[in-house]
């Protein structure tokens, strides 16, 4: 292991120096396009993303029985327009099923374990037929908003985001804590907290008179945000270059989320495509020059004090037990005892000295600058002090131009014509009213397309990260539009934003019609609901929930996912940036160092490995066994699916089971081809 460590700490020092001679051959590369370029350049085309929200007039359509609420109006303008019919309504238990999973991740919940009659199931038929009534589905999706696990689900859309991570490298300060900045989103998706206060607070909360200490876990999306390996060893040319390549991460990580544009395209140049420059890019990476990312306390500075004085008391005490060894006493153990009896008593008789600490950040200007005496760098921070930084040419930290006042970007202006300036502090408050008030157009669009994107598997623009003249053009622009301003003008609600699309009858539409496919097989004009996978997470927890183990509590600290005795929701399972966990790459679960605004979906040997051989898969498949040789095959597809079995499939079961009716080995081999099937894996 000494050998393994000291192998990884000297590529520790090589990396570092083979990715700034790389990015230096990449800038000189850059360079010399942009003098062949220089004289092609042109003022940028403006984004349609950038204009303000336009709102028209419901358009006219034939068929004036099928809408049900303004989404449709648009969507079937189309359709018509194409010469193309919605999809039919779909069955009561499929919209059902989906609404669950869409909302909650988890099957519904009243067919997890009902039974049907041995005559016909009439429990589950008449359950549907008094949903069909609008009023009444408009009641189902309401209770489904309202349960606990609605923030758990979208929360984990949101982490995908936030580059959320519940273990570092080992090199990096502790994030133990990191949990509660995820139960915090949790919470505030529970709470239905507007979605402009939702931005405000990840990025400025200890700038709000209304919240204290207890609040700073919001500040998790830049508190948790990547932190790449400096050796200080080596000269300040090469780690400004790594500490550069950290604000990049944050700035691309603000614009791609809450803006859906690519800002850190303009670190080495103006934007190719989009109106951002240079200055633009500079003017918001001085914010993230002005912030240390800390342990912060979850309590007042009264209460704190005596844990901070505490802490490095025991923290020295620990320095010397662990350096004793190697002065050889000859008293090691009592020396060694006595110490750890101090540490103990320093640690008992202080009050709240295992207090919770938040990943959050503290007001600091960052200068890397070089050690008085002796070789390698150091980084000093300016506590309570705010920066700008000067331009650094085609992205070279070592290449500096001119100053740049923290500001907003220059096609966003305030009301004061001119773009927002960052006076308080780092300017992480300024910037986080800037998003949702001078750019509210845009971030509301941006928000309203990533749920559109969960709820149908395409989104209005199907590029939610890159609204710029890059990504793709809204098939719908004018329902985007509608959508975002209804949605502002609705406090930013996101409920509010899901009731609209679930109410729809585009939402509720079948996803079986053939000519839809055949005519639009992409789906761009919503002609049909798309037949989607479960994302890992979901899938899991619908095996643990159809074998009755799963584990519902929520909160708290996350744990391996492979542990044998796991069965909390997969959103609790660690994930670790350094060395992620094989059930999680196998199945698609996205890197936690980066910014993921979608799962890729891929068909792997790995995968259908799993399904079969995993400790995972067969211990669920015979646990699940055991209840189904107690029941009827009826009951087994009530339990996992909430319908009966065709003759085909009830045939099959009993061909398979004839004979071995209590071999627990067959039953578990039938259970498991059950759990591992698509329409455990799939929503219609």
């Amino acid at each position: 292991m000494k050998a393994l460590r000291a192998e990884w700490c000297s590529l520790g020092v090589i990396l570092p120096a083979l990715r700034t001679g790389l990015k230096a051959l990449l800038m000189l590369l850059a360079s010399a396009g942009m003098v062949l370029a220089k004289k092609e350049e042109g003022p940028k085309p403006v984004p349609w993303s950038f204009v303000p929200l336009k709102r028209v007039a419901l358009p006219k359509v034939k068929d004036t029985a099928w809408p049900k609420t303004r989404i449709d109006y648009f969507i079937l303008a189309k359709m018509e327009a194409a010469g193309m019919q919605p999809a039919a309504r779909a069955e009561e238990r499929v919209l059902q099923r989906r609404l669950a999973f869409d909302l909650t991740g988890l099957p519904k919940a009243s067919a997890q374990f009902s039974v049907l009659s041995a005559q016909s199931g009439s429990s589950l038929s008449t359950e549907h037929s008094a949903l069909s009534t609008s009023a009444a589905w408009s009641q189902a999706v309401d209770e489904t908003l309202r349960s606990p696990h609605y923030g758990e689900r979208w929360a984990r859309h949101w982490l995908d985001l936030a580059r959320y991570t519940d273990i570092t490298p080992d090199w990096l300060d502790s994030t133990k804590f990191s949990y509660l900045y995820r139960d915090w989103v949790v919470q505030a998706l529970n709470e239905d907290m507007p979605y402009d206060r939702f931005v405000v607070r990840q990025l400025a909360t200890d700038f709000l008179p209304e919240c204290g200490p207890q609040d700073r876990v919001a500040l998790g999306f830049i508190g948790l945000s990547p932190t790449y390996f400096k050796e200080l060893q080596l000269p300040p040319e090469i780690i400004k270059t790594t500490v550069a390549d950290e604000w990049e991460e944050h700035v691309d990580a603000i614009g791609r989320t809450f803006l859906g544009l690519t800002l850190a395209c303009a670190r080495c140049h103006d934007h190719k495509s989009d109106p951002i420059t240079a200055q633009d890019y500079y003017a918001l990476a001085g914010v993230f020059a002005s912030v240390k990312q800390s342990e912060m306390p979850t309590m007042s500075d009264a209460l704190w004090r005596p844990v901070a004085k505490a802490r490095a008391e025991v923290a020295a005490l620990e320095k010397q037990i662990k350096e004793l060894p190697k002065k050889k006493p000859k008293d090691l153990k009592e020396q060694t005892a006595a110490m750890q009896a101090k540490i103990d008593a320093i640690k008992n008789g202080t009050p709240h000295y295992n207090m919770l600490m938040a990943n959050a950040v503290e007001e600091a200007a960052l200068f890397v600058v070089k050690k008085e005496k002796e070789h390698g760098t150091k980084l000093d921070y300016k506590m309570g002090m705010a920066r700008d930084l000067e331009l650094m040419k085609r992205g070279n930290p070592n290449d500096l131009g001119e100053s740049v006042p923290r500001r907003f970007l220059s096609a966003f202006p305030s009301k004061t014509g001119l773009p927002r300036k960052f006076n308080t502090g780092s300017g992480r408050l300024e910037l986080a009213q800037a998003i949702v008030e001078d750019a509210a157009p845009l971030t509301a669009r941006v928000m309203v397309n990533r749920v559109w994107k969960h709820h149908f598997g395409r989104g209005l623009v199907d590029t939610p990260s890159e609204f710029g003249n890059l990504g793709e053009a809204p098939t719908h622009p004018d329902l985007l539009d509608d959508l975002a301003g209804r949605f502002m003008e609705h406090g930013w609600s996101l409920k509010w934003l899901h009731r609209e699309i679930l109410n729809s009858a585009t939402w509720q539409q079948s996803s079986v019609a053939a000519e839809s496919e055949k005519l639009d097989p992409e789906n761009k004009l919503y002609a049909r609901m798309l037949r989607r996978r479960l994302d890992w997470e979901a899938w899991r927890d619908a095996i643990l929930t159809a074998t009755g183990q799963i584990d519902l509590k929520m909160g708290g600290q996350a744990s391996s996912i492979s542990a044998p005795k796991n069965f909390r929701r997969s959103l609790y399972g660690a994930s670790d940036r350094q060395d992620m966990d094989p059930m999680l790459r196998i199945h698609d679960v996205p890197d936690p160092g980066a910014h993921n605004p979608w799962r890729t979906e891929t068909i792997t040997p790995l995968q259908g490995l799993f399904a079969l051989n995993s400790p995972f898969m067969q211990q669920q498949a015979d646990v699940f066994g055991k209840w189904a040789m107690q029941h009827r095959v009826e009951e087994v597809y009530a339990r996992l699916f909430g319908r009966q079995p065709s003759a085909h499939e009830a045939g099959v079961a009993k061909a398979f089971i004839l004979g071995r009716e209590q071999d627990a080995a067959a039953w578990s081999q039938y259970a498991q081809a059950l759990l591992a099937g698509n329409e455990m894996l799939f929503v219609d």
